[in-house]
């Protein structure tokens, strides 16, 4: 699976829990969305790190 899919699954997964969250009130799906948020900075930071190192050996 390429990067850019894994960012777009995220934040698909992400958009449907924070929906509940906001608009139905769904307290788990707020858990959820920490959770995915969390992960979606964990992916962000190895990409930028896997840029620089490409950046730096090009």
């Amino acid at each position: 699976m390429s990067r850019m899919d894994e960012i777009k699954n995220l934040t698909a997964e992400l958009e449907g829990d924070l929906d509940k969250f906001y608009n139905k009130g769904n307290k788990a799906a707020g858990t959820r969305a920490r959770k995915q948020l969390q992960d979606l900075k964990k992916l962000s930071q190895e990409i930028r790190l896997e840029i620089q190192d490409i950046k730096n050996k090009g």
